[in-house]
C-alpha cells in the first residue's frame, strides 16, 4: 500500500534545491524540493557535479511522451557522502561516490540476481520515475540526493569527479556491450560509429582494451581530433565511397552510437564474417536493414542499454587504471539552458558537466531576487 500524502511529507523532510523543467518547453529554473530522510540502507550524497546527457534534453522536452513535471533531470551524478544509514557498510562520510541511471530495482528477479539491474522490469530511474514510496524521482541537477547503497558506486582516487561523472551513463553504455559481445580483446578491430558523447568514450575504452580502433563518421572535420587527441588508429568518412570500400570486411565489431536514421546496409559491409554491430544510440524512426546484409556472412545486430551496478563499478575501476575520462566542458548552473540549446546543435566536445557544488545555490539565490 502506497504511503499517504501526509506520510510522504514526513518521510521527505530534507530540503534541497534543483533545476527543474515545468513543461515541455524544457526551460530549467530553480525549484525547492524535498528528499527522503535517511533510511537504514541509504547513502546521502552532496552533489558536486552532474553531467548533461542527451537523454536529459529529450526528457525535458517530452520527446518520448513520458514526462512527469516538474522534472529535475541528471543521471551522471558525482559527489561526496555526507551521511549513511545504520546498515550501510560500503560507504562512509567523505567518500567520493556516484549515481548513474538507476536508483532502485526489485532486487529479486532474474536480471537483478545476475547483476543486471538494468534489465529489471521494476527498475527505478534516477529521475522521472515513480519511486517505491509513490513519489517522483528527481535527478542530479540538484544539491543532494538520497540513494540505497546498492545503487551507489565509488570513484577511484585517481578519477577526477568532473571528468568521471559522464562515465556513469556514457561510460557504462559503451563498456557493457564491449564486454558482453567480446569487443574487448586485444588485437581485435573495433569500429566506433559516431564521435560524440558516447563515441569518444568508446574510442578510449577500445584503446584501453588494446584494440585497433577506427572511427566511422559522416564529418570529415572530426578526423584530426579522432586520430590526434583521442588516439584512434584510423578514420573512415561514411559518405566517401572509396574510403568505405577500402575498409570493407575489416572490423570485428562496431559500436553504433548514432541517434540519427542512417543507411545501415553499407555499414554491415565493414564487418568481417561473424562480425557484430551493437546499437547504443536511439534513432527516432525504425531502422531498415537488408536481410542479406546479416544472413550472407553470419553477422549480428544487437542492442545494449547501460549496465548493471557491478559492471558500472568495474568500468570505473578500469577507467581509472587506464586514464579513461570524458572530455568535458564545465558550466555553471546559470548556463544550463544555453548548454541545452548548444547540445541540440551538437555544439559540445563532448559532454557538458554542471558544477553543482559551486554554482547551484548561487543560481537559486539569484533567481529568488529577480
Amino acid at each position: 500500500m502506497a504511503p499517504t500524502a501526509a506520510e510522504q511529507g514526513e518521510q521527505h523532510a530534507r530540503k534541497a534545491v534543483g533545476l527543474a523543467a515545468r513543461d515541455a518547453a524544457g526551460h530549467l529554473s530553480p525549484l525547492a524540493i524535498t528528499r527522503r530522510n535517511t533510511g537504514d540502507d541509504d547513502v546521502v550524497i552532496k552533489i558536486l557535479y552532474c553531467g548533461i546527457c542527451h537523454s536529459d534534453l529529450h526528457s525535458i522536452k517530452n520527446d518520448w511522451k513520458n514526462a512527469r513535471y516538474p522534472m529535475i533531470p541528471g543521471h551522471e551524478i558525482a559527489g561526496e557522502v555526507t551521511e549513511v544509514g545504520k546498515n550501510v557498510t560500503k560507504y562512509k562520510a567523505g567518500d567520493r561516490v556516484g549515481v548513474g541511471c538507476m536508483v532502485n530495482s526489485c532486487r529479486s528477479c532474474e536480471g537483478c540476481n545476475k547483476g543486471f539491474e538494468n534489465h529489471c522490469p521494476g527498475m527505478i530511474s534516477t529521475y522521472n520515475s515513480v519511486d517505491v514510496d509513490g513519489t517522483i524521482t528527481y535527478g542530479g541537477y540538484s544539491s543532494m540526493v538520497v540513494v540505497h547503497e546498492l545503487f551507489v558506486v565509488r570513484f577511484p582516487d585517481a578519477m577526477p569527479l568532473d571528468k568521471g561523472a559522464p562515465l556513469l551513463c556514457a561510460g557504462i553504455t559503451v563498456y557493457s556491450p564491449m564486454k558482453y559481445h567480446g569487443l574487448n580483446v586485444p588485437g581485435l578491430h573495433l569500429g566506433v560509429l559516431g564521435l560524440g558523447g558516447l563515441g569518444h568514450v568508446a574510442v578510449k575504452f577500445g584503446k584501453a582494451f588494446g584494440m585497433k580502433v577506427t572511427v566511422i563518421s559522416s564529418s570529415p572535420g572530426k578526423k584530426e581530433e579522432a586520430l590526434g587527441r583521442l588516439g584512434a588508429d584510423a578514420f573512415v568518412v561514411s559518405k566517401d565511397a572509396d574510403e568505405m570500400k577500402a575498409a570493407m570486411s575489416t572490423m570485428d565489431g562496431i559500436i553504433n552510437t548514432v541517434s540519427a536514421n542512417i543507411p545501415m546496409t553499407p555499414l554491415f559491409g565493414l564487418l568481417k564474417p561473424n562480425g557484430k554491430m551493437v546499437m547504443v544510440g536511439l534513432p527516432e524512426k525504425p531502422i531498415e536493414v537488408a536481410p542479406f546484409a546479416l544472413v550472407a556472412t553470419n553477422k549480428t545486430l544487437a542492442g545494449s542499454c547501460i549496465g548493471g551496478m557491478s559492471d558500472t563499478q568495474e568500468m570505473l575501476d578500469l577507467a581509472a587504471k587506464h586514464g579513461v575520462t570524458a572530455d568535458i566542458e564545465v558550466i555553471g548552473a546559470d548556463y544550463v539552458n544555453t548548454a541545452m540549446e548548444r547540445l541540440a546543435k551538437a555544439d559540445v566536445r563532448y559532454r557538458f558537466v554542471i558544477d553543482i557544488g559551486n554554482t547551484l545555490d548561487k543560481a537559486a539565490a539569484a533567481a529568488t531576487t529577480e
